[in-house]
C-alpha cells in the first residue's frame, strides 16, 4: 500500500459529532482503518433477534434491520503504553455485524456476529481483553488502483468453509463535506461509538470507540464469495447491497465493561449536568 499524508493527530479532541461524551477512564487500543468497503443489506429485524443477546433490541431504519459485511485493512496498531507488535500492528480485517440498541439506556452501538483477522496474536488479543469473537483467516488485500482493490478471506481452523472474495472501489464522495448528516442511512450505519459484545458469563458488556465523523464515499462492488452470514443463520435478500468506501480513519477503542455499570456512569453524568432554567 502506498504512503498517504499522516492523519490527524488531535482525534480525541474532536468530540462535537458524538452522541455522549468520552469515557473518563483511559482508552487501551488505538488503530487506523484502511480502504473499508462497507456493504449493507435491509433484512427483517424479526430474523435477528434471536441472534442477539437478550440485553439487546435491533435497531432499525426505512422500517429493517440492516446487516453488514465490512472487509478493510488496519495499521498503527498499538495497545495504551506499549510499543506496536511486528506481525498485529498492520494486517486485514473482514467483520459481519447488525446495528442495536442497550435495553434500558437506547444507546445505539454496533454487534458483532464475527470478525476475521489474519494476524494471530491479535485475534488472541481481541478475544481476551474486549471478549469479541475474532477468528483467524488467510486473508489478503490487492490494490488494482488508487481506490480499487480485491479482498480474499478464508477461516483457518474452521469446520465449515467461511469464505469472502470481492472486488470494490471507491468512486468519490457522496456530498461536497464527504461526511452523513443525521437522518440519512449512513449516518444511521456509520455514526456509533460503541459496540456489545458478551463474556463467559454471557453478560452484556459495552466497548466505548472513538473516532472523527466518517469520511464516506459512494462505491461499487463485485462481490464472488461471501459466506459469512449463511454461518450465523442470516439469509441476505436477493437484492444489490448498499455500498460505501471510506479511505481511512484513526480509532481509539476502551475495554469492554458491563452494560450495567456504563447504565450507572450515564445516569451520574445526567444528574450532574446544571439543571436547566
Amino acid at each position: 500500500m502506498e504512503n498517504r499524508h499522516e492523519s490527524r493527530p488531535d482525534t480525541l479532541s474532536v468530540t462535537g459529532h458524538r452522541p455522549y461524551a468520552l469515557p473518563k477512564r483511559p482508552w487501551r487500543m488505538t488503530q487506523r482503518w484502511r480502504d473499508l468497503l462497507f456493504a449493507h443489506w435491509p433484512i427483517p429485524a424479526e430474523a435477528l433477534v434471536p441472534l442477539v443477546p437478550s440485553g439487546l433490541q435491533i435497531d432499525i431504519f426505512d422500517q429493517s434491520a440492516w446487516i453488514g459485511v465490512v472487509p478493510f485493512w488496519m495499521d498503527r496498531v498499538q495497545m495504551r503504553g506499549m510499543p506496536r507488535i511486528p506481525g498485529a500492528s498492520r494486517f486485514p480485517e473482514l467483520n459481519l455485524r447488525t446495528y442495536v440498541r442497550e435495553r434500558n439506556t437506547n444507546r445505539a452501538g454496533i454487534y458483532f456476529f464475527c470478525l476475521e483477522a489474519a494476524s494471530p496474536l491479535a485475534v488472541a488479543v481481541a478475544r481476551t481483553a474486549f471478549h469479541l469473537p475474532y477468528h483467524w483467516a488467510r486473508m489478503s488485500i490487492r490494490q488494482r488502483s488508487e481506490r480499487e482493490f480485491t479482498y480474499q478471506s478464508q477461516r483457518i481452523l474452521s469446520r465449515r468453509p467461511v469464505r469472502f472474495r470481492a472486488h470494490y472501489r471507491g468512486l468519490g464522495q457522496i456530498r461536497q463535506s464527504g461526511l452523513s448528516h443525521p437522518g440519512t442511512i449512513e449516518h444511521f450505519l456509520m455514526e456509533r461509538y460503541c459496540l456489545y459484545t458478551t463474556n463467559r458469563r454471557g453478560e452484556l458488556l459495552q466497548g466505548d470507540i472513538h473516532h472523527e465523523p466518517w469520511p464516506l464515499e459512494l462505491a461499487e462492488a463485485e462481490i464472488e464469495i461471501n459466506d459469512l452470514p449463511a454461518t450465523y443463520g442470516i439469509q441476505l435478500p436477493d437484492t444489490a447491497p448498499l455500498l460505501h468506501y471510506s479511505r481511512e480513519l484513526v480509532a481509539y477503542a476502551w475495554t469492554p465493561e458491563q452494560a450495567v455499570l456504563s447504565r450507572l456512569k450515564a445516569l451520574e453524568a445526567a444528574a450532574a449536568r446544571p439543571a436547566e432554567v
